[in-house]
């Protein structure tokens, strides 16, 4: 997703800086720790990987303006699962960085609410994940039904961000709130697409075992805790 231009300015952009600055912060702290648990090589690797990914998500994936932002198919669930936190995070803030950079310069001024938008239900669905998922199950193993629950919580966060910044650049009038309602009931389809690739992805690495204690992907997908 992209916050539409215009959409937040003047000063009222300064919170988004915060935001992102805080997020950026949660970021790094979990990046510190995948150092120092499994080394630098682990960490680098997969951001590298995970930036790539979502540089083809947003600039080569279909990608539609609707209401007040643009619906993209982020899979920030699959970069979860597949990579860890630490480096879905750092894909995520560096690939949208390198698009607005390069590609998109009029999205640069909306980079602080973009990726605070990005990241912080990012997290929120790791938290989940610890909740959803067994400890004695592997990622490889996951339902349906729990990809759909991690899938519902990404997705749900984004658009819950999206209506913030709207409604705090813009105000509740009627013409907002509804280019808000358009942009959340299209984003939300993500949500039944999204768990599929997942799982397929899953399963894909199920039949690749010579990944397991790679550094490629994180340990959790092959092991339980």
């Amino acid at each position: 997703m992209h916050i539409e231009p215009g959409l937040v300015d003047g000063s009222k952009i300064l919170l988004s800086y915060a935001t992102a600055t805080a997020a950026l912060a949660y970021t790094a702290r979990l990046a510190w720790g995948m150092w120092r648990q499994s080394g630098p090589q682990a960490l680098l690797l997969r951001s590298a990987l995970a930036a790539a990914l979502v540089f083809v998500f947003f600039e080569v994936f279909p990608h539609h303006p609707v209401g007040v932002s643009e619906v993209h198919l982020i899979l920030g669930t699959t970069l979860l699962l597949i990579f860890g936190a630490a480096p879905a995070a750092i894909g995520l803030a560096v690939g949208l960085l390198v698009q607005s950079l390069f590609f998109a310069p009029q999205d640069l001024p909306q980079y602080g609410m973009n990726v605070t938008t990005l990241l912080v239900p990012l997290f929120a669905t790791a938290a989940l994940a610890r909740r959803v998922v067994p400890q004695q199950m592997a990622y490889v193993d996951l339902s349906y039904t729990q990809t759909l629950k991690l899938s519902v919580a990404y997705q749900g966060g984004i658009v819950l961000w999206v209506g913030f910044w709207a409604i705090y650049g813009q105000g509740a009038g009627a013409t907002n709130l509804a280019d808000i309602s358009r942009f959340g009931a299209a984003y939300m389809t993500v949500v039944l697409l999204e768990p599929l690739i997942d799982l397929a992805v899953l399963a894909l690495a199920k039949s690749w075992q010579r990944l397991q204690g790679s550094a490629l992907v994180e340990r959790r997908v092959y092991q339980a805790v």
